[in-house]
Protein backbone atom coordinates (compact mmCIF):
# COMPACT_ATOMS: atom_id res chain seq x y z
CA UNK A 1 0.00 0.00 0.00
CA UNK A 2 1.84 3.06 -1.25
CA UNK A 3 -0.28 5.56 0.76
CA UNK A 4 0.62 4.59 4.67
CA UNK A 5 1.80 6.51 7.46
CA UNK A 6 5.48 6.46 6.32
CA UNK A 7 4.83 7.74 2.79
CA UNK A 8 1.97 10.10 3.80
CA UNK A 9 4.33 12.25 6.16
CA UNK A 10 7.10 12.45 3.63
CA UNK A 11 4.48 13.94 1.30
CA UNK A 12 3.35 16.48 3.97
CA UNK A 13 6.89 17.23 4.67
CA UNK A 14 7.44 18.26 1.12
CA UNK A 15 3.96 20.37 0.61
CA UNK A 16 4.69 22.18 3.65
CA UNK A 17 7.97 23.42 2.21
CA UNK A 18 6.86 23.65 -1.21
CA UNK A 19 3.62 25.59 0.11
CA UNK A 20 4.11 27.39 3.03
CA UNK A 21 3.10 31.20 3.03
CA UNK A 22 1.49 30.47 -0.54
CA UNK A 23 -1.73 31.94 -1.99
CA UNK A 24 -4.58 29.85 -3.04
CA UNK A 25 -5.70 31.49 -6.42
CA UNK A 26 -7.95 29.12 -7.85
CA UNK A 27 -10.06 25.83 -7.09
CA UNK A 28 -11.10 23.24 -9.24
CA UNK A 29 -13.09 19.89 -8.47
CA UNK A 30 -12.58 17.14 -11.62
CA UNK A 31 -14.03 14.34 -9.99
CA UNK A 32 -16.58 14.33 -6.49
CA UNK A 33 -13.43 12.98 -4.53
CA UNK A 34 -11.09 14.95 -5.78
CA UNK A 35 -9.82 18.59 -5.33
CA UNK A 36 -6.90 20.27 -7.25
CA UNK A 37 -5.38 24.15 -5.29
CA UNK A 38 -3.44 26.40 -7.90
CA UNK A 39 -1.27 28.31 -5.07
CA UNK A 40 1.04 31.07 -5.81
CA UNK A 41 4.27 30.25 -3.73
CA UNK A 42 7.91 31.31 -4.28
CA UNK A 43 7.00 32.94 -7.10
CA UNK A 44 5.38 30.32 -9.22
CA UNK A 45 2.52 28.34 -9.47
CA UNK A 46 2.30 25.25 -8.40
CA UNK A 47 -0.87 22.64 -8.29
CA UNK A 48 -2.06 20.82 -5.36
CA UNK A 49 -3.92 17.27 -5.92
CA UNK A 50 -6.30 16.52 -2.65
CA UNK A 51 -7.42 12.71 -3.60
CA UNK A 52 -9.88 10.99 -1.39
CA UNK A 53 -10.51 8.28 -4.25
CA UNK A 54 -11.28 4.82 -2.15
CA UNK A 55 -8.66 3.18 -4.17
CA UNK A 56 -5.85 5.79 -4.94
CA UNK A 57 -6.48 8.84 -1.99
CA UNK A 58 -3.43 10.84 -2.38
CA UNK A 59 -2.14 14.15 -1.76
CA UNK A 60 1.08 15.73 -4.13
CA UNK A 61 1.97 18.48 -7.16
CA UNK A 62 0.30 17.32 -10.02
CA UNK A 63 1.53 18.52 -13.44
CA UNK A 64 -1.46 16.82 -15.08
CA UNK A 65 -3.87 19.18 -16.34
CA UNK A 66 -7.60 17.83 -15.61
CA UNK A 67 -11.24 18.64 -17.26
CA UNK A 68 -13.99 20.24 -14.91
CA UNK A 69 -17.48 20.16 -15.17
CA UNK A 70 -19.67 23.20 -16.76
CA UNK A 71 -21.01 23.58 -13.27
CA UNK A 72 -18.56 23.26 -10.07
CA UNK A 73 -20.44 20.75 -7.48
CA UNK A 74 -21.27 22.19 -3.86
CA UNK A 75 -17.92 21.41 -2.05
CA UNK A 76 -16.15 23.22 -4.79
CA UNK A 77 -18.07 26.04 -5.01
CA UNK A 78 -17.82 26.24 -0.97
CA UNK A 79 -13.93 26.08 -0.94
CA UNK A 80 -13.39 29.20 -3.59
CA UNK A 81 -15.74 31.01 -1.41
CA UNK A 82 -14.21 30.12 1.54
CA UNK A 83 -10.05 29.41 0.62
CA UNK A 84 -9.95 31.77 -2.56
CA UNK A 85 -6.87 34.24 -1.30
CA UNK A 86 -6.33 32.70 1.55
CA UNK A 87 -2.51 31.62 2.45
CA UNK A 88 -1.44 28.19 3.43
CA UNK A 89 0.16 28.57 6.37
CA UNK A 90 0.81 24.87 6.64
CA UNK A 91 0.65 21.14 6.13
CA UNK A 92 1.02 18.77 8.95
CA UNK A 93 0.81 14.90 9.36
CA UNK A 94 -1.16 14.18 12.49
CA UNK A 95 0.25 11.56 15.07
CA UNK A 96 2.22 9.35 11.96
CA UNK A 97 -1.40 7.90 10.54
CA UNK A 98 -2.60 8.69 6.98
CA UNK A 99 -4.44 12.07 8.26
CA UNK A 100 -3.25 15.64 6.57
CA UNK A 101 -4.04 18.68 7.89
CA UNK A 102 -3.92 22.08 5.46
CA UNK A 103 -4.28 25.14 7.81
CA UNK A 104 -5.16 27.96 5.97
CA UNK A 105 -5.72 31.83 7.18
CA UNK A 106 -8.36 33.60 4.74
CA UNK A 107 -9.80 36.84 5.53
CA UNK A 108 -13.56 36.86 6.87
CA UNK A 109 -16.55 38.88 5.93
CA UNK A 110 -15.56 41.90 7.99
CA UNK A 111 -12.33 41.75 7.25
CA UNK A 112 -10.80 40.03 10.35
CA UNK A 113 -8.35 36.81 9.96
CA UNK A 114 -9.66 33.69 10.48
CA UNK A 115 -8.47 29.91 9.75
CA UNK A 116 -9.68 27.24 7.51
CA UNK A 117 -8.52 23.83 7.95
CA UNK A 118 -8.48 21.09 4.74
CA UNK A 119 -8.59 17.57 6.35
CA UNK A 120 -7.43 14.70 3.86
CA UNK A 121 -7.91 10.77 5.26
CA UNK A 122 -6.64 8.46 3.71
CA UNK A 123 -8.60 5.57 4.76
CA UNK A 124 -9.37 2.96 1.89
CA UNK A 125 -13.07 3.07 1.47
CA UNK A 126 -13.58 5.37 3.73
CA UNK A 127 -11.13 8.04 2.28
CA UNK A 128 -13.02 11.92 2.87
CA UNK A 129 -11.76 15.32 2.22
CA UNK A 130 -13.04 18.22 4.89
CA UNK A 131 -13.33 21.31 5.28
CA UNK A 132 -13.53 22.38 8.85
CA UNK A 133 -13.82 26.13 10.01
CA UNK A 134 -11.89 27.88 13.17
CA UNK A 135 -13.80 26.11 15.38
CA UNK A 136 -13.56 22.80 14.22
CA UNK A 137 -16.66 22.56 12.58
CA UNK A 138 -17.45 20.45 9.68
CA UNK A 139 -18.72 23.18 6.43
CA UNK A 140 -18.56 20.42 3.88
CA UNK A 141 -17.10 16.82 3.09
CA UNK A 142 -16.69 15.27 -0.21
CA UNK A 143 -18.55 12.10 1.39
CA UNK A 144 -21.54 13.23 4.36
CA UNK A 145 -21.61 9.91 6.29
CA UNK A 146 -25.04 9.45 8.32
CA UNK A 147 -26.54 6.99 10.68
CA UNK A 148 -27.66 4.22 8.28
CA UNK A 149 -23.88 4.03 7.19
CA UNK A 150 -21.85 4.26 10.21
CA UNK A 151 -22.62 3.95 13.74
CA UNK A 152 -18.68 4.89 14.68
CA UNK A 153 -18.64 8.45 13.51
CA UNK A 154 -20.68 11.10 11.89
CA UNK A 155 -19.80 13.06 9.26
CA UNK A 156 -22.13 16.01 8.08
CA UNK A 157 -21.59 20.07 7.71
CA UNK A 158 -22.61 21.68 10.94
CA UNK A 159 -21.11 18.79 13.28
CA UNK A 160 -18.18 19.07 15.35
CA UNK A 161 -14.95 17.23 13.56
CA UNK A 162 -14.08 14.23 15.46
CA UNK A 163 -10.65 12.52 14.05
CA UNK A 164 -10.87 8.47 13.17
CA UNK A 165 -11.08 6.19 16.44
CA UNK A 166 -7.49 6.70 17.55
CA UNK A 167 -5.87 2.55 17.36
CA UNK A 168 -3.88 1.19 20.04
CA UNK A 169 -0.46 1.50 18.14
CA UNK A 170 2.28 3.98 18.84
CA UNK A 171 2.83 7.04 16.75
CA UNK A 172 6.35 6.87 14.90
CA UNK A 173 6.91 10.19 15.95
CA UNK A 174 9.33 10.56 19.28
CA UNK A 175 8.78 6.49 19.42
CA UNK A 176 11.32 4.94 22.02
CA UNK A 177 12.70 1.69 22.04
CA UNK A 178 12.05 0.52 25.33
CA UNK A 179 7.81 1.69 24.18
CA UNK A 180 8.31 -0.69 20.81
CA UNK A 181 10.01 -3.60 22.51
CA UNK A 182 6.79 -3.69 25.27
CA UNK A 183 3.68 -3.34 22.85
CA UNK A 184 5.79 -6.02 20.29
CA UNK A 185 6.03 -8.14 23.30
CA UNK A 186 1.80 -7.64 24.10
CA UNK A 187 1.77 -9.42 20.49
CA UNK A 188 2.94 -12.78 21.23
CA UNK A 189 5.56 -15.17 19.31
CA UNK A 190 4.80 -13.87 16.11
CA UNK A 191 7.72 -12.41 13.45
CA UNK A 192 8.93 -9.43 13.93
CA UNK A 193 8.05 -7.65 10.37
CA UNK A 194 4.24 -8.41 11.32
CA UNK A 195 4.57 -7.17 15.14
CA UNK A 196 6.39 -4.04 13.87
CA UNK A 197 3.02 -3.47 11.95
CA UNK A 198 0.83 -3.77 14.37
CA UNK A 199 2.78 -1.89 16.78
CA UNK A 200 3.50 1.37 14.91
CA UNK A 201 0.39 3.48 13.07
CA UNK A 202 0.64 4.07 9.76
CA UNK A 203 3.12 1.41 8.96
CA UNK A 204 1.97 -0.97 6.54
CA UNK A 205 3.25 -4.25 5.91
CA UNK A 206 5.95 -3.81 3.05
CA UNK A 207 7.27 -0.97 4.81
CA UNK A 208 7.61 -3.17 8.16
CA UNK A 209 8.90 -5.57 6.32
CA UNK A 210 11.73 -2.66 5.50
CA UNK A 211 12.17 -1.65 8.30
CA UNK A 212 12.71 -5.16 9.54
CA UNK A 213 15.07 -6.05 6.60
CA UNK A 214 17.26 -3.16 7.85
CA UNK A 215 17.49 -4.08 11.63
CA UNK A 216 17.71 -8.11 11.27
CA UNK A 217 20.72 -9.62 10.27
CA UNK A 218 20.37 -11.19 6.76
CA UNK A 219 18.01 -14.41 6.72
CA UNK A 220 17.02 -13.46 10.58
CA UNK A 221 13.49 -13.73 11.37
CA UNK A 222 13.38 -12.59 15.02
CA UNK A 223 16.59 -10.97 16.45
CA UNK A 224 18.44 -12.81 19.40
CA UNK A 225 18.30 -9.10 21.21
CA UNK A 226 14.80 -7.82 20.99
CA UNK A 227 15.33 -4.47 22.87
CA UNK A 228 18.22 -3.62 20.80
CA UNK A 229 16.79 -4.45 17.69
CA UNK A 230 13.63 -2.19 18.83
CA UNK A 231 16.22 0.71 19.84
CA UNK A 232 17.64 0.89 16.09
CA UNK A 233 13.84 0.88 14.56
CA UNK A 234 13.22 3.78 16.93
CA UNK A 235 16.60 5.60 15.39
CA UNK A 236 15.93 4.43 12.32
CA UNK A 237 12.09 6.53 11.85
CA UNK A 238 13.90 9.62 13.51
CA UNK A 239 16.36 9.46 10.80
CA UNK A 240 13.99 8.32 7.85
CA UNK A 241 13.13 12.10 7.22
CA UNK A 242 16.58 12.49 5.56
CA UNK A 243 16.50 9.66 4.25
CA UNK A 244 14.27 11.43 1.22
CA UNK A 245 14.80 9.44 -2.05
CA UNK A 246 11.70 8.87 -3.87
CA UNK A 247 11.41 5.71 -6.12
CA UNK A 248 8.58 3.95 -8.30
CA UNK A 249 9.06 0.49 -8.08
CA UNK A 250 8.25 -1.08 -12.37
CA UNK A 251 7.33 -4.36 -13.28
CA UNK A 252 8.90 -6.32 -16.49
CA UNK A 253 6.23 -4.90 -18.47
CA UNK A 254 7.12 -1.39 -17.47
CA UNK A 255 4.17 -0.94 -15.28
CA UNK A 256 4.42 0.77 -11.89
CA UNK A 257 3.90 -1.48 -9.46
CA UNK A 258 4.66 0.27 -5.92
CA UNK A 259 6.53 3.69 -4.94
CA UNK A 260 8.52 4.23 -2.06
CA UNK A 261 9.65 7.91 -0.43
CA UNK A 262 13.29 6.32 0.01
CA UNK A 263 15.13 3.36 -1.61
CA UNK A 264 13.77 -0.42 -0.55
CA UNK A 265 16.17 -2.49 0.56
CA UNK A 266 14.03 -5.41 0.36
CA UNK A 267 13.10 -4.92 -3.18
CA UNK A 268 15.14 -5.09 -6.62
CA UNK A 269 16.75 -2.28 -6.92
CA UNK A 270 17.64 -2.76 -10.34
CA UNK A 271 13.57 -1.73 -10.96
CA UNK A 272 13.52 1.27 -8.79
CA UNK A 273 13.71 4.67 -10.63
CA UNK A 274 14.23 7.33 -8.89
CA UNK A 275 12.44 10.78 -8.88
CA UNK A 276 13.48 14.36 -7.63
CA UNK A 277 10.33 14.48 -5.28
CA UNK A 278 7.96 12.40 -3.76
CA UNK A 279 4.64 14.45 -5.77
CA UNK A 280 6.45 13.43 -9.55
CA UNK A 281 6.76 9.91 -8.01
CA UNK A 282 2.87 9.47 -6.79
CA UNK A 283 2.05 11.05 -10.11
CA UNK A 284 4.03 8.66 -11.97
CA UNK A 285 2.47 5.62 -9.99
CA UNK A 286 -0.79 7.03 -9.63
CA UNK A 287 -1.52 8.61 -12.41
CA UNK A 288 -2.49 5.94 -15.25
CA UNK A 289 -3.56 3.39 -12.52
CA UNK A 290 -6.62 6.23 -11.42
CA UNK A 291 -7.16 7.02 -14.40
CA UNK A 292 -8.07 3.57 -15.79
CA UNK A 293 -9.56 2.81 -12.19
CA UNK A 294 -12.06 6.05 -12.96
CA UNK A 295 -12.63 4.99 -16.51
CA UNK A 296 -13.70 1.46 -15.93
CA UNK A 297 -15.93 3.21 -13.03
CA UNK A 298 -17.39 5.46 -15.73
CA UNK A 299 -17.56 2.80 -18.53
CA UNK A 300 -19.29 0.25 -16.15
CA UNK A 301 -23.15 1.22 -17.55
CA UNK A 302 -21.96 1.32 -20.88
CA UNK A 303 -20.40 -2.07 -20.50
CA UNK A 304 -23.03 -3.44 -19.21
CA UNK A 305 -25.28 -2.48 -22.05
CA UNK A 306 -23.23 -2.98 -24.74
CA UNK A 307 -23.63 -7.54 -23.05
CA UNK A 308 -26.49 -7.02 -22.34
CA UNK A 309 -27.84 -6.20 -26.39
CA UNK A 310 -25.20 -8.74 -27.51
CA UNK A 311 -26.87 -11.09 -25.59
CA UNK A 312 -30.36 -10.14 -26.76
CA UNK A 313 -28.41 -10.74 -30.69
CA UNK A 314 -26.83 -13.62 -29.59
CA UNK A 315 -30.46 -15.11 -28.55
CA UNK A 316 -32.34 -13.64 -31.77
CA UNK A 317 -29.19 -15.52 -33.64
CA UNK A 318 -29.78 -19.00 -32.49
CA UNK A 319 -33.84 -18.23 -33.20
CA UNK A 320 -32.99 -17.37 -36.58
CA UNK A 321 -30.88 -20.39 -37.23
CA UNK A 322 -33.43 -22.64 -36.12
CA UNK A 323 -35.80 -21.32 -38.49
CA UNK A 324 -33.52 -21.68 -41.10
CA UNK A 325 -32.78 -25.22 -40.52
CA UNK A 326 -37.11 -25.86 -40.29
CA UNK A 327 -37.13 -23.73 -43.76
CA UNK A 328 -34.30 -26.27 -45.12
CA UNK A 329 -37.56 -28.75 -45.32
CA UNK A 330 -39.10 -26.48 -47.77
CA UNK A 331 -38.06 -28.90 -50.82
CA UNK A 332 -39.49 -31.97 -49.05
CA UNK A 333 -43.00 -29.96 -48.69
CA UNK A 334 -43.31 -29.09 -52.25
CA UNK A 335 -42.46 -32.87 -53.56
CA UNK A 336 -45.13 -34.12 -50.96
CA UNK A 337 -47.44 -31.43 -52.64
CA UNK A 338 -46.61 -32.67 -56.37
CA UNK A 339 -46.24 -36.28 -55.50
CA UNK A 340 -49.92 -36.47 -53.89
CA UNK A 341 -51.04 -34.11 -56.78
CA UNK A 342 -50.54 -36.67 -59.10
CA UNK A 343 -52.05 -39.67 -57.15
CA UNK A 344 -55.16 -38.14 -55.95
CA UNK A 345 -57.14 -40.95 -58.04
CA UNK A 346 -55.65 -43.38 -55.56
CA UNK A 347 -56.10 -41.80 -52.63
CA UNK A 348 -58.83 -41.65 -50.14
CA UNK A 349 -60.21 -39.27 -47.32
CA UNK A 350 -59.45 -40.81 -43.91
CA UNK A 351 -55.72 -42.41 -44.83
CA UNK A 352 -53.60 -41.81 -42.47
CA UNK A 353 -50.08 -41.84 -45.00
CA UNK A 354 -49.47 -42.81 -48.54
CA UNK A 355 -46.57 -44.73 -49.86
CA UNK A 356 -45.80 -43.29 -53.53
CA UNK A 357 -43.38 -43.08 -56.37
CA UNK A 358 -40.83 -40.54 -56.13
CA UNK A 359 -39.82 -39.40 -59.66
CA UNK A 360 -37.47 -37.22 -58.16
CA UNK A 361 -35.47 -39.86 -56.62
CA UNK A 362 -32.45 -40.81 -59.10
CA UNK A 363 -33.16 -44.40 -57.88
CA UNK A 364 -36.45 -44.76 -58.23
CA UNK A 365 -37.66 -45.16 -54.43
CA UNK A 366 -40.97 -44.28 -52.97
CA UNK A 367 -41.67 -41.33 -50.49
CA UNK A 368 -44.16 -41.80 -47.53
CA UNK A 369 -46.62 -38.76 -47.12
CA UNK A 370 -48.11 -38.42 -43.50
CA UNK A 371 -51.91 -37.37 -44.46
CA UNK A 372 -54.63 -35.42 -41.97
CA UNK A 373 -57.45 -38.08 -41.92
CA UNK A 374 -59.71 -35.17 -41.97
CA UNK A 375 -58.84 -33.72 -45.05
CA UNK A 376 -59.57 -35.04 -48.71
CA UNK A 377 -56.38 -36.04 -50.75
CA UNK A 378 -56.44 -32.54 -52.57
CA UNK A 379 -56.42 -31.03 -49.73
CA UNK A 380 -53.65 -32.74 -48.05
CA UNK A 381 -51.75 -31.66 -50.93
CA UNK A 382 -52.61 -28.32 -50.75
CA UNK A 383 -51.79 -28.71 -46.97
CA UNK A 384 -48.07 -29.22 -48.69
CA UNK A 385 -47.97 -26.77 -50.91
CA UNK A 386 -49.14 -23.72 -48.30
CA UNK A 387 -46.19 -25.59 -45.83
CA UNK A 388 -43.45 -25.13 -48.52
CA UNK A 389 -44.48 -21.42 -49.27
CA UNK A 390 -44.48 -20.62 -45.55
CA UNK A 391 -41.22 -22.28 -45.39
CA UNK A 392 -39.65 -20.57 -48.53
CA UNK A 393 -40.62 -17.18 -47.38
CA UNK A 394 -39.60 -17.80 -43.87
CA UNK A 395 -35.79 -18.91 -45.26
CA UNK A 396 -35.52 -15.17 -47.13
CA UNK A 397 -37.15 -13.61 -44.27
CA UNK A 398 -34.71 -15.60 -41.46
CA UNK A 399 -31.84 -14.75 -43.97
CA UNK A 400 -32.19 -10.92 -43.89
CA UNK A 401 -32.78 -10.75 -40.02
CA UNK A 402 -29.74 -13.34 -39.57
CA UNK A 403 -27.69 -11.05 -41.85
CA UNK A 404 -28.29 -7.86 -39.78
CA UNK A 405 -28.37 -9.16 -36.57
CA UNK A 406 -24.74 -10.61 -37.80
CA UNK A 407 -23.96 -6.92 -38.55
CA UNK A 408 -25.30 -6.02 -35.06
CA UNK A 409 -23.50 -8.13 -32.99
CA UNK A 410 -20.63 -7.10 -35.41
CA UNK A 411 -21.15 -3.61 -34.41
CA UNK A 412 -21.58 -4.31 -30.81
CA UNK A 413 -18.41 -6.19 -30.17
CA UNK A 414 -16.57 -3.52 -31.91
CA UNK A 415 -18.00 -0.53 -29.22
CA UNK A 416 -17.16 -3.56 -26.48
CA UNK A 417 -13.70 -4.04 -27.82
CA UNK A 418 -13.35 0.31 -28.27
CA UNK A 419 -14.29 0.67 -24.58
CA UNK A 420 -10.70 -2.16 -23.27
CA UNK A 421 -8.71 0.39 -25.29
CA UNK A 422 -10.04 3.51 -23.76
CA UNK A 423 -7.19 5.73 -22.11
CA UNK A 424 -8.44 8.76 -21.77
CA UNK A 425 -12.28 10.49 -21.50
CA UNK A 426 -11.96 11.51 -25.15
CA UNK A 427 -12.11 7.95 -26.34
CA UNK A 428 -15.09 6.79 -24.05
CA UNK A 429 -17.00 9.95 -25.09
CA UNK A 430 -16.20 9.20 -28.43
CA UNK A 431 -17.82 5.38 -28.24
CA UNK A 432 -20.79 7.23 -26.18
CA UNK A 433 -21.39 9.46 -29.22
CA UNK A 434 -21.71 6.40 -31.68
CA UNK A 435 -23.51 4.87 -29.08
CA UNK A 436 -26.12 7.77 -29.08
CA UNK A 437 -25.77 7.91 -33.03
CA UNK A 438 -27.39 4.59 -32.95
CA UNK A 439 -29.31 4.81 -30.38
CA UNK A 440 -28.22 2.35 -27.93
CA UNK A 441 -28.36 5.18 -25.46
CA UNK A 442 -29.80 8.57 -25.21
CA UNK A 443 -28.58 11.83 -25.45
CA UNK A 444 -28.02 13.10 -21.11
CA UNK A 445 -27.47 16.87 -21.36
CA UNK A 446 -27.42 18.81 -18.57
CA UNK A 447 -25.46 21.72 -16.64
CA UNK A 448 -23.30 19.01 -14.21
CA UNK A 449 -22.02 17.65 -17.71
CA UNK A 450 -18.20 17.52 -18.19
CA UNK A 451 -16.70 20.24 -20.76
CA UNK A 452 -15.89 19.41 -24.22
CA UNK A 453 -13.18 17.09 -24.32
CA UNK A 454 -10.20 17.09 -26.90
CA UNK A 455 -10.55 14.93 -29.53
CA UNK A 456 -8.91 11.59 -28.78
CA UNK A 457 -5.42 10.26 -31.06
CA UNK A 458 -5.03 6.65 -32.17
CA UNK A 459 -1.74 5.07 -30.77
CA UNK A 460 1.29 5.77 -32.10
CA UNK A 461 4.29 3.06 -32.38
CA UNK A 462 7.43 3.48 -34.52
CA UNK A 463 8.23 0.20 -36.19
CA UNK A 464 11.98 -1.57 -36.39
CA UNK A 465 12.70 0.82 -39.55
CA UNK A 466 11.56 3.83 -37.98
CA UNK A 467 8.18 3.75 -39.43
CA UNK A 468 5.47 5.34 -37.82
CA UNK A 469 2.42 2.93 -37.44
CA UNK A 470 -1.04 4.53 -35.95
CA UNK A 471 -3.76 2.50 -34.65
CA UNK A 472 -7.25 3.34 -33.93
CA UNK A 473 -8.58 3.01 -30.27
CA UNK A 474 -12.06 3.57 -31.77
CA UNK A 475 -14.57 3.75 -34.61
CA UNK A 476 -14.46 7.32 -34.77
CA UNK A 477 -10.62 7.37 -34.50
CA UNK A 478 -10.87 4.56 -37.03
CA UNK A 479 -12.25 7.14 -39.58
CA UNK A 480 -10.21 9.80 -39.10
CA UNK A 481 -7.02 7.43 -39.25
CA UNK A 482 -8.31 5.77 -42.19
CA UNK A 483 -9.95 9.00 -44.24
CA UNK A 484 -6.93 11.18 -43.60
CA UNK A 485 -4.53 9.05 -44.80
CA UNK A 486 -2.61 9.09 -47.78
CA UNK A 487 -3.57 7.09 -50.41
CA UNK A 488 -0.14 4.78 -51.54
CA UNK A 489 0.02 4.57 -47.34
CA UNK A 490 -0.98 1.17 -46.01
CA UNK A 491 -3.60 0.42 -44.51
CA UNK A 492 -4.51 -3.04 -42.40
CA UNK A 493 -7.62 -4.09 -40.39
CA UNK A 494 -8.50 -8.15 -39.14
CA UNK A 495 -10.66 -10.12 -41.35
CA UNK A 496 -14.23 -10.35 -41.07
CA UNK A 497 -14.63 -9.51 -37.42
CA UNK A 498 -14.03 -6.31 -34.90
CA UNK A 499 -10.93 -5.07 -34.78
CA UNK A 500 -8.49 -1.41 -35.06
CA UNK A 501 -8.11 -0.01 -38.32
CA UNK A 502 -3.78 0.36 -38.75
CA UNK A 503 -1.76 3.12 -41.02
CA UNK A 504 1.73 2.16 -41.85
CA UNK A 505 2.96 6.41 -42.50
CA UNK A 506 4.71 5.17 -45.47
CA UNK A 507 4.42 5.19 -49.36
CA UNK A 508 6.14 2.99 -51.80
CA UNK A 509 7.73 -0.27 -50.52
CA UNK A 510 6.75 -1.01 -47.07
CA UNK A 511 9.70 -3.15 -45.21
CA UNK A 512 8.74 -6.35 -44.54
CA UNK A 513 9.74 -6.34 -40.93
CA UNK A 514 7.57 -2.42 -40.45
CA UNK A 515 4.59 -4.48 -42.47
CA UNK A 516 4.85 -7.73 -40.06
CA UNK A 517 4.86 -5.32 -36.73
CA UNK A 518 1.94 -3.48 -38.27
CA UNK A 519 0.03 -6.59 -38.81
CA UNK A 520 1.01 -7.43 -35.16
CA UNK A 521 -0.55 -4.81 -33.94
CA UNK A 522 -3.89 -5.14 -36.09
CA UNK A 523 -4.51 -8.50 -34.65
CA UNK A 524 -3.64 -7.80 -30.87
CA UNK A 525 -6.38 -4.82 -31.29
CA UNK A 526 -8.92 -7.09 -32.28
CA UNK A 527 -10.88 -9.42 -31.60
CA UNK A 528 -8.74 -12.38 -31.94
CA UNK A 529 -6.07 -10.85 -29.81
CA UNK A 530 -5.72 -14.14 -28.08
CA UNK A 531 -6.26 -16.31 -30.99
CA UNK A 532 -3.88 -18.36 -33.74
CA UNK A 533 -3.25 -17.58 -36.91
CA UNK A 534 -5.53 -14.50 -36.94
CA UNK A 535 -6.17 -13.14 -40.74
CA UNK A 536 -5.20 -9.81 -41.56
CA UNK A 537 -5.94 -8.09 -44.77
CA UNK A 538 -3.65 -5.09 -45.92
CA UNK A 539 -4.36 -2.57 -48.92
CA UNK A 540 -2.75 0.93 -50.33
CA UNK A 541 -5.30 3.30 -48.12
CA UNK A 542 -6.67 4.21 -52.18
CA UNK A 543 -8.59 1.02 -52.35
CA UNK A 544 -10.60 1.80 -49.01
CA UNK A 545 -13.89 3.14 -49.53
CA UNK A 546 -16.55 4.48 -47.12
CA UNK A 547 -20.37 3.51 -47.80
CA UNK A 548 -22.46 6.83 -47.66
CA UNK A 549 -24.48 6.04 -44.43
CA UNK A 550 -21.86 3.50 -43.11
CA UNK A 551 -21.23 3.88 -39.29
CA UNK A 552 -18.11 5.17 -37.86
CA UNK A 553 -15.04 2.93 -38.51
CA UNK A 554 -17.12 0.71 -41.44
CA UNK A 555 -15.24 0.41 -44.78
CA UNK A 556 -14.66 -1.95 -47.54
CA UNK A 557 -11.85 -2.56 -49.55
CA UNK A 558 -10.16 -4.35 -52.62
CA UNK A 559 -6.85 -5.46 -53.99
CA UNK A 560 -5.86 -6.82 -50.54
CA UNK A 561 -3.86 -9.23 -49.53
CA UNK A 562 -4.04 -11.56 -46.36
CA UNK A 563 -1.56 -12.40 -43.41
CA UNK A 564 -1.93 -15.02 -40.60
CA UNK A 565 -0.65 -13.96 -37.62
CA UNK A 566 0.17 -15.43 -33.68
CA UNK A 567 0.64 -12.46 -31.76
CA UNK A 568 2.16 -12.60 -27.67
CA UNK A 569 2.27 -9.92 -25.23
CA UNK A 570 5.62 -9.53 -25.11
CA UNK A 571 5.90 -9.37 -29.23
CA UNK A 572 3.77 -5.30 -28.93
CA UNK A 573 5.65 -4.59 -26.09
CA UNK A 574 8.84 -4.93 -28.32
CA UNK A 575 7.90 -2.42 -30.69
CA UNK A 576 7.86 1.10 -29.67
CA UNK A 577 5.37 2.67 -28.09
CA UNK A 578 5.57 6.85 -29.09
CA UNK A 579 2.09 8.02 -27.65
CA UNK A 580 -0.71 6.40 -26.23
Amino acid sequence: MPMDGITVGFAARELDEALAGGRIDRITQPEKDTVVMVIRANNENKALLLCASPNNARCHLTASRFSNPLEPPALCMLLRKQLTGGRILGVEQVGGDRIVHINIEVTGELGDRENRRLVLEIMGRHSNLMLLDGNGRILEAARHVNAEMSRVRLIQPGMAYEAPPAQDRLSPEGLTGEALLEKIREQGDIPFRKALAGAVTGLSFPAAQEIARRVLAPGEENPEDPAEACERVAGLLERLPRMKSPRVLYADDGEAVDVFPFPYLSRDPDRQKEFRTLSEALEAYYGTRDMQDRLKQKSATMVRLLKGHVERCEKKLALQEEELANAARMEEYRVMGEVLNAHLYELKKGMEEAVLPNWYDPDGGTVTVPLDIRLTPSQNAQRYFKKYQKARSARKTAAEQKEKTLAELDFLEGMLLDTDKCVGESELEEIRAELVRAGYMKRVTNRRQQRALPQSKPYLYRSADGIEIAVGKNAAQNDRLTLGAKPDEMWLHVKDMPGSHVIVRAEGEIPQETLKQAAQLAAWYSKGQRSSSVPVDYTRRRYVKKPSGAPAGQVIYTHQKTAFMTVEESDIRGISLIES
